[in-house]
């Protein structure tokens, strides 16, 4: 019998509670989703650049009712809990944020993240008291819902030219204050910043994103330094479309096929796949 909503729910949940950190890698699309829930991973959650990618555009450009289509797929290729970047819940107000968690939820997710960056190039990061009022917006929507929805709050100083630290944790413990299940704070530049974060915040969660330093650690070592969840973004798909930007110009500069030889078999790829 497939798990339920709620029963998904309270697992993502209980992932979240240790022993040590887990990885929530993320997947861009339905046949990706397949093979990470294949090889074990225990959720999964979705990439903002990386759909965006798979429909030839820029991460940021793909709407709300685009992005929700797509998180209800990502839940329908397995039957792990799956948590949505949903990037600034596409909107500035407080009720438009609300309003996209609870379409969310709809999708049968069983969490999501709600950002303070604004995709406004001249202010880039919302001001302070306007990013608590969306993150808590978001909070009550989420505990609105008849199942533990949980609500990660993140603060995007560090990849909008705002290397702010002492800010970046003020908004995040006050994010957390708000009722946020779960930090983030992507491209923290140190493994100081990252234990800072972790200290500032517990006993709450965070959620570390593997880019810059961080790609050099392993799993234990984030663990070590408070984190509780780890995720790639979108470099899972970078990955991807870096194997496929090698084999493309090898063929158009040398004329030759040798990527073959690492392609993955058409055996092993169909084994993850559903029959229809």
């Amino acid at each position: 019998m497939a798990a339920s909503q709620d029963e998904k729910a309270r697992k993502f949940r209980a992932l979240h509670a240790g022993p040590g950190a887990f990885i929530i890698p993320n997947p861009w699309d339905q046949g990706s989703a397949r093979i990470l829930a294949a090889l074990g991973f225990q959720a999964l959650a979705t990439t903002s650049a990386g759909y965006a990618f798979s429909l030839g555009r820029r991460d940021g450009a793909v709407g709300r009712d685009a992005m929700l289509g797509h998180c209800r797929a990502i839940v329908g290729a397995s039957e792990l809990p799956v948590s949505a970047d949903l990037e600034n819940c596409f909107g500035d107000r407080p009720e438009v944020v609300a309003e996209t968690v609870r379409l969310a939820a709809a999708t049968g997710l069983v969490g999501c993240s709600v950002e303070d960056a604004s995709g406004d190039p001249a202010r880039p990061i919302y001001d302070h008291g306007l990013a608590v009022e969306r993150v808590a917006a978001a909070v009550a929507a989420a505990r609105a819902l008849p199942f533990p929805f949980t609500l990660t709050a993140r603060a995007e100083n560090f990849l909008h030219g705002r290397p702010d630290l002492e800010d970046t944790i003020r908004r995040l413990d006050a994010f957390a204050a708000a009722g946020a299940d779960v930090l983030y704070a992507p491209a923290l530049p140190s493994k100081d910043a990252i234990k800072a974060v972790c200290a500032a915040v517990a006993p709450k969660p965070v959620n570390v994103l593997t880019a810059g330093v961080v790609a050099a650690m392993s799993l234990d070592e984030l663990a070590a330094l408070g984190a509780r969840r780890i995720s790639v973004g979108g470099a899972l798909a970078r990955a991807a479309l870096g194997a496929f930007l090698r084999a493309a110009r090898e063929m158009k500069e040398r004329g030759t096929f040798a990527f073959l030889a690492e392609a993955a078999p058409m055996a092993e790829i169909t084994s993850f796949m559903a029959a229809k």
